[in-house]
């Protein structure tokens, strides 16, 4: 999908200056600016976090005292402590860490993490009774508990709690013996936004604080991969706590860290946050998804690293299973929708599909991966009987959180924020809410909302970047939410030498010469573009990186998007429509569907007539999309069309068409 560039708006005279108080490029100086970051203090709070941002007194959490105090009675007392986590990485790293304080300071304890279709998210009332009636003295949550304000009311006479979390609270907060939160109006905690795992380790540091008087700083690596995959900000504490975390996460002797990494490939590979992100949480994840997330518990508070090992190959496998069922549900998905687009016939703005047995560990999943193809609002629900539970993904212009509470009239529950949240229906209210939901974006997002774009900082041409620069750009790592990558942007770009590598061939590698150097570029999953590149120019998006290879380092770009270039973006007529059309036709008839993607009908269509732009493909693919006139499957990149229609189409029931003639009027 084409998307538009966003520049930042740079004072050249300011970001001079910035740059030569910090001593620093005017590169990097740019990137904090964008990121707003605009003084000294907190530019240096930014670079160097190891040294100039001090962990904040976990006292300062409101309730914190009272935490401390009820734990050391029960460490004293030898009392049974459970901890209460929650199913995904988060909750998995958080009750690893605290299980680790607590042992370590004597406690008896042990935890419980609720079956995620089974129980579902947080508290539920029969484990908290389970739970007291197998001993426990007291419970401690992490990553949850923060709106279970009946579930502690119910058990308030059999069983002290202690919550944790760091999710938003809600009117009334439970009535537990704490509630340490530093979203809570009434915290004065400094830094906000804590995963539930660094909550939890700032509970390890006052237990250490108060009973040892150390000021304890371990386990960081766990912190770290649970601040990660949570996707919360790695500003302020957090950027503290994960560059100290995959510092030591790269010469870690935790035998389920080590596990882990290995399994996943990246023995003898340094460790960042991406790899993180993409390939040791999902690994994790998968336990929560399919299984119970107990193993993933497990793996990290292995002490063997044989049994470690074998942890890891369990959840490795079951991150394949999870893949194979993501991809079935995905394939489900996409027939959906187009049965709902035949028999609807009007223009949708959102899009609610729902399955019934669809595994509620995955559908979130699939509805990103859904968002990512039609850059639509869309909400995947599995339906179980009578009710259904479902995943909703948002777009930048529409708070999901409060379009369903907009249409909360048919719905028995929801929660979440502006771009993903949870719901549970009827299942025979998902037509009416389905149309709910659909007028709610159509009334709240103007034509523009449905381009997605993407940031750029910089506007420059990967063969006049330097070394010196990339490596100083490292300064501002670990990148992730709140602090993205570094993107530079380029148009008009002539690749040379396009072709596709890696095992399954399945991603682009190509090179841009200048006059002195020739820079290669990686673009992952995007081998069918080979032909485009070296057919036409490019605008590409991408991020520096430094390549090291026998000793010897140098410049490369990983593309971020590609796009047909600025300078060939032809829009196609109402003649170039018809041919185009004509054109896919003759494929449906010779092979019963069209199984190419947007390139390749692009290559295959300049061969049989004249040469088109992949632009003018993909605004002719999209406009057929938007009219029902052809489908597509982001699985196995194959369109097809359906019958046509009786009644004549009108080319202005097309989104792109309509915004492309008013944007020429």
């Amino acid at each position: 999908m084409q998307k538009k560039w966003a520049f930042y708006d740079d004072d050249p005279k300011e970001i001079r200056a910035f740059a030569k108080k910090l001593n620093v490029s005017a590169a990097v100086a740019s990137i904090l600016w964008h990121r707003g970051i605009r003084e000294r203090k907190a530019a240096d709070r930014f670079l160097y976090p190891e040294e100039k941002q001090s962990f904040y007194d976990p006292f300062l959490m409101k309730d914190m005292e009272l935490a401390a105090a009820r734990i050391e009675r029960a460490i004293r007392e030898k009392e049974q402590i459970v901890i209460y986590g929650d199913y995904d990485v988060d909750g998995m790293t958080a009750t690893a860490v605290l299980m680790r304080t607590l042992k370590r300071l004597g406690a008896r304890v042990s935890s419980y993490i609720p079956d995620r279709q089974k129980e579902g998210y947080g508290f539920n009332e029969p484990a908290l009774r389970t739970i007291a009636k197998q001993g426990a003295g007291i419970l401690i949550s992490v990553d949850c508990g923060i709106s279970s304000v009946e579930d502690v009311e119910a058990v308030r006479d059999i069983l002290d709690i202690v919550i944790t979390d760091h999710h938003l609270p809600g009117p009334e907060l439970p009535r537990a013996i704490a509630v340490v939160n530093p979203h809570r109006e009434d915290c004065r905690y400094p830094f906000k936004d804590l995963a539930g795992v660094g909550v939890a380790f700032k509970l390890c540091q006052a237990l250490w604080q108060q009973l040892r008087d150390v000021d304890f700083q371990e386990d960081l690596e766990i912190v770290a991969l649970g601040t990660i995959a949570d996707l919360v900000p790695l500003l302020g504490e957090n950027r503290k706590l994960v560059r100290m975390g995959l510092e030591r996460m790269n010469t870690t002797e935790l035998p389920g860290l080590r596990a882990l990494i290995k399994v996943a490939g990246l023995a003898d590979k340094t460790v960042g946050a991406g790899q993180v992100g993409f390939l040791l949480a999902p690994r994790l994840n998968a336990a929560g998804r399919l299984d119970t997330a107990s193993k993933g518990r497990d793996l990290l508070l292995s002490e063997d690293m044989e049994a470690a090992e074998r942890i890891a190959k369990e959840l490795d496998d079951e991150n394949h299973a999870r893949q194979e069922i993501e991809q079935e549900i995905l394939a489900l998905a996409e027939k959906k929708l187009q049965e709902l687009r035949l028999s609807g016939g009007a223009e949708v703005h959102s899009i609610v599909l729902s399955g019934e047995g669809w595994h509620q560990g995955v559908i979130g999943l699939v509805a990103s991966r859904l968002v990512e193809r039609y850059y639509l609002p869309t909400i995947v629900i599995s339906e179980q009987g009578e009710t259904a539970k479902g995943s909703c993904r948002s777009i930048q212009g529409l708070h999901m959180y409060e379009a369903l509470a907009a249409c909360q009239e048919k719905l028995l529950g929801f929660g979440g924020h502006s771009q993903a949240a949870g719901l549970t229906i009827r299942t025979e209210d998902i037509p009416a809410f389905r149309a709910l939901f659909d007028d709610y974006v159509k009334e709240h997002l103007q034509e523009e909302d449905y381009i997605p774009s993407i940031s750029i900082d910089f506007e420059l041409s990967p063969q006049e970047l330097e070394l010196s620069l990339v490596e100083e750009l490292q300064k501002l790592a670990p990148y992730g939410m709140g602090n993205p990558h570094p993107v530079f942007g380029c148009r008009d770009v002539r690749g040379t030498g396009a072709r596709a590598i890696g095992r399954d061939q399945n991603h682009l590698m190509f090179r841009i010469d200048g006059r002195d150097t020739s820079i290669k570029v990686i673009s992952w999953n995007r081998a069918s573009y080979a032909p485009i590149v070296n057919r036409e120019p490019l605008d590409i998006v991408y991020v520096p990186e430094i390549n090291e290879w026998q000793g010897k380092r140098s410049v490369e770009c990983q593309v971020e998007y590609m796009g047909p270039a600025k300078s060939c973006q032809h829009f196609p007529n109402r003649d170039m429509l018809a041919k185009v059309y004509s054109f896919l036709m003759s494929i449906q008839r010779e092979k019963g569907n069209i199984p190419f993607d947007a390139r390749m009908l692009t290559m295959e269509y300049s061969q049989r007539f004249h040469d088109i732009s992949l632009y003018t493909m993909e605004c002719a693919l999209t406009v057929f999309e938007e009219l029902g006139l052809l489908y597509g499957s982001l699985l196995e990149e194959t369109f097809f069309m359906p019958p046509a229609p009786k009644e004549k189409l009108k080319l202005e029931n097309s989104r792109l068409y309509r915004r492309h003639n008013s944007r020429n009027s």
